[in-house]
């Protein structure tokens, strides 16, 4: 029996039979969800004369989100982006699946991406307040009482991030480098020698902070999510569901006593070779896309 179940007027008009009006779920068929992983490991590799006589759907559901987990990070398509406009205050709140960053943009008058660098010259530490004598100030439960923002933050915000390079010759040592020109014109510094402006990630508090030069300019974040946020979320892409399975085996028969040693080293090796194969097949490699690229191999590279 066949797996597409729905017409294709149902496929592209949706439920509510109107084109491309939100409610269709385009190539999903590509995906699978994570109820039909936990049902079909179920079905074929639990029961009589399996490899796991009897296990509880709790412990495979939990095993196959940690699956899910684990290969967003560098196997499956769990990339999202997000846009927003830099407000006056230069920061902006991570999202709410965020686990780490892929880049920093903000897009021209011509909708073309330019990449915002991190900076590891500033940060946003603990301000401890103090009196005029320089004593620490406390509250009334004894803790050491703190400012927020900290001074640092202020006057990276303050800072202005000059994107001209006339009249930099006035300029002294210390204003070049507040200005992130430092290198750029006494000994070139490749992360400071771009105009896109600069951002640092506050993670303690979860904020991205942005350079002056950004302020009202539309910015986009592209970012690496645990594949785990909502339920739409958490499916698998056909070309690494046997991956899946081969993960949720091993962590079955890993964790569990009197396993023998030879049969979870086994599942290894299947769940390696397995991961493997993921790879390749989404890697996506075409010829003759590959073979344009290749055609700059003839190009001198100055490093």
């Amino acid at each position: 029996m066949g797996l597409i179940n729905q017409t294709a007027a149902q496929y592209y008009l949706g439920a509510d039979g109107v084109w491309n009006s939100g409610d269709e779920n385009y190539g999903d068929y590509q995906f699978v969800s994570i109820k039909d992983i936990i049902n079909n490991f179920v079905i074929a590799y639990v029961g009589e004369d399996k490899i796991i006589s009897k296990i509880k759907r709790t412990d495979v559901a939990f095993h196959a989100q940690r699956a899910i987990q684990e290969f967003s990070f560098d196997l499956l398509p769990s990339t999202k982006a997000y846009e927003i406009q830099v407000n006056p205050s230069l920061n902006m709140v991570l999202p709410q699946d965020y686990v780490n960053y892929v880049k920093v943009t903000w897009v021209d008058a011509n909708g073309i991406e330019r990449i915002v660098y991190p900076t590891r010259q500033t940060s946003n530490p603990s301000a401890i307040l103090q009196d005029d004598a320089g004593e620490y100030l406390f509250d009334g439960t004894g803790a050491v009482m703190e400012g927020n923002p900290s001074e640092t933050l202020k006057r990276f915000r303050a800072a202005p991030y000059d994107t001209q390079r006339d009249g930099l010759e006035a300029l002294t040592d210390g204003d070049l480098y507040n200005l992130y020109r430092y290198g750029n014109r006494y000994g070139l510094t490749p992360e400071n020698a771009q105009i896109n402006g600069v951002f640092y990630i506050d993670q303690l508090n979860g904020i991205i902070n942005f350079s002056s030069n950004l302020v009202d300019k539309i910015v986009t974040l592209k970012y690496i999510s645990d594949g785990l946020g909502t339920d739409e979320e958490m499916k698998v892409h056909k070309f690494a569901e046997d991956a899946i399975y081969k993960y949720i085996a091993h962590a079955i028969l890993a964790t569990r006593a009197n396993t023998p040693e030879y049969q979870i080293n086994r599942y290894k090796r299947e769940l390696r070779a397995a991961k493997r194969n993921a790879k390749l097949r989404l890697s996506n490699l075409k010829i003759a896309e590959l073979a344009q690229v290749m055609r700059n191999q003839s190009k001198w590279i100055k490093h």
